[in-house]
């Protein structure tokens, strides 16, 4: 634990040289979706109605607002998977630098993921306070989102860092962009419910991490929580953290370890 704590420690000294290049970003990019799609075209939802129950009494800000914040936990820990860690693997060798050292695999694999929850708790929290701003958060309980959403990236976090370890040059990151992420932010409950999709394609967003982190964030967020279904929600999410870390404990010692 001292050596992931150090790799944690690596990344927060770089993200304090450039934490100020994303500050406006990170909160401009909620408030410029909850304007446009929460309050914009929820005008149009609301007067429509909808046939769908999870929408009955619900705004559709309110109902889209914790989506959106699963949503964006998903994208910042599809970008911070991907090149920072193959910067530090193939471009700029630092982990070969670390292994110099007592830092372990291990202890790399560790780090890089407390360090991407770190990420994401910051990401989510401007997020839900934008959201607060808004009125969007219907319930106390609703501050629980943060870890929920974070959880929800590590869930993509953890498999994708395996996998990046894998690779020697940045090319296939853009099919996990535009076939992974791109279609799940659309279609896994971030805008409509799923039951409003064909029954043929419903047991593929169940079987998404999205899906859960937006049922258990919005649940939490409008005060709805059902505790047997947020335990499964959790238990899907936590397995995906756990098979994804294991993966990556053994394809960073097949790249790094000769």
């Amino acid at each position: 634990m001292s050596a992931a704590v150090r790799v944690l420690e690596y990344n927060a000294r770089v993200y304090r040289r450039t934490w100020r290049g994303g500050l406006v970003g990170t909160f401009l990019a909620p408030v410029l979706f909850l304007a446009a799609m929460g309050f914009g075209l929820g005008r149009f939802v609301d007067s429509a109605g909808s046939a769908s129950s999870e929408l009955a009494g619900v705004p559709y800000a309110a109902f889209i607002a914790p989506g959106l914040l699963a949503a964006q936990a998903m994208q910042t820990a599809g970008f911070t998977s991907t090149y920072p860690i193959m910067g530090r693997a193939v471009w700029d060798r630092i982990y070969h630098g670390m292994l110099a050292t007592p830092i372990t695999i291990s202890g790399i694999v560790l780090g890089e993921l407390g360090w991407i929850a770190v990420r994401l708790a910051i990401v989510t929290g401007a997020f839900l306070l934008v959201m607060a701003g808004f009125g969007l958060v219907r319930s106390p309980v609703g501050l629980l989102a943060i870890p929920a959403a974070a959880l929800t990236g590590l869930a993509f976090a953890a498999p994708i860092v395996a996998f990046t370890a894998t690779q020697r040059d940045d090319q296939a990151f853009n099919a996990i962009f535009r076939f992974g992420i791109t279609p799940l932010f659309l279609f896994s409950g971030t805008f409509f419910p799923i039951d409003q999709l064909p029954a043929v394609i419903r047991p593929l967003a169940w079987i998404t991490p999205l899906w859960h982190g937006v049922e258990l964030a919005r649940g939490l967020v409008l005060g709805r929580t059902d505790p047997a279904a947020a335990l499964v929600h959790l238990a899907v999410l936590a397995a995906f953290v756990a098979g994804g870390t294991l993966a990556a404990l053994v394809t960073f010692r097949r790249a790094l370890v000769k």
